[in-house]
C-alpha cells in the first residue's frame, strides 16, 4: 500500500510539474510570437526576458529528477542541456541586454519554447496514458528543425556577446570563457543531437505508436 501511495504521489507531482512547465513555456512562446509579429524583435526582451530567465532556471530541478531517478532520464545529457541554457540566460543574455533585441534572441526563445511546450505536454499526458499520436510524433521529430535553429541562435548570441558586448568590459578573462564555451558546442551539439536521433529511431521506428508506453 505504501508503495502504491508513493507511486500515486510521484505521478501527481510529475503531472503538476510538467503541466505548469508547459504553461510557462507556452506563455513565453505566445509573447515572443505576438510581439515579434506585431512590433519587432527589439521589443521581445521587454515582455519576456525576466520570465524566460526564471522559467529556464527552474529547470535545474530536472537534474535532480535525473540524479534521483524520479524520471528515467540520462544525467549527462540532462546536465548538458540545462547547463547550456543557463549559460545563455545568465552569462550571455543577462550581462549584455543590448544584444537581446536581435532576431537571434527571439529565434532562440522560439525554438526553446516550442520544444518545451511539446516536451512537457507529452510527459504530462504520458502520466495518464493519453498521449495523442500527433504529439508523440512531434516529441521525437520536431527537434530535427528546432534544434538547429536553437543551436545556431545560441552561438550567434554568444558571438554577439564576444564581439559586440563587449565581453572584455566585464573582466579580461570573460572573452576566453565565451570562446571555450563556443568550442564546447562542437562536441556537445553532436552528442545531444545524436541522442535525440537515437531516441527517435527507438520510439518512432518499426511501427511504434503513441499508445505504447515510451520514455
Amino acid at each position: 500500500m505504501a508503495k502504491s501511495n508513493g507511486s500515486g504521489v510521484k505521478k501527481a507531482y510529475l503531472i503538476l510539474y510538467n503541466a505548469v512547465s508547459a504553461i510557462a513555456w507556452a506563455t513565453i512562446l505566445g509573447r515572443v510570437v505576438v510581439v515579434f509579429w506585431w512590433k519587432s524583435p527589439f521589443f521581445v526582451p521587454l515582455v519576456v526576458d525576466n520570465f524566460a530567465r526564471i522559467t529556464q532556471t527552474c529547470a535545474v530541478i530536472e537534474i535532480l529528477h535525473a540524479l534521483t531517478g524520479v524520471v528515467p532520464a540520462p544525467v549527462f545529457t540532462t546536465l548538458m542541456q540545462v547547463a547550456s541554457r543557463l549559460f545563455l540566460m545568465w552569462a550571455v543574455c543577462w550581462p549584455f541586454p543590448q544584444n537581446n533585441t536581435s532576431v537571434f534572441y527571439s529565434s532562440m526563445l522560439l525554438a526553446w519554447s516550442l520544444t518545451e511546450v511539446i516536451r512537457y505536454s507529452y510527459f504530462a499526458l504520458k502520466q495518464v496514458d493519453e498521449v495523442p499520436g500527433s504529439l508523440h510524433w512531434l516529441r521525437y521529430s520536431a527537434f530535427l528543425v528546432l534544434y538547429p535553429i536553437g543551436i545556431s541562435s545560441e552561438v550567434a548570441m554568444t558571438l554577439q556577446a564576444l564581439f559586440y558586448g563587449p565581453a572584455s568590459s566585464l573582466t579580461p578573462w570573460y572573452p576566453y570563457a565565451l570562446v571555450m564555451v563556443l568550442l564546447s558546442y562542437i562536441p556537445g551539439s553532436v552528442i545531444l543531437y545524436s541522442h535525440m536521433l537515437k531516441q527517435r529511431r527507438k520510439y518512432l521506428g518499426a511501427g511504434k505508436t503513441a499508445e505504447k508506453k515510451t520514455q
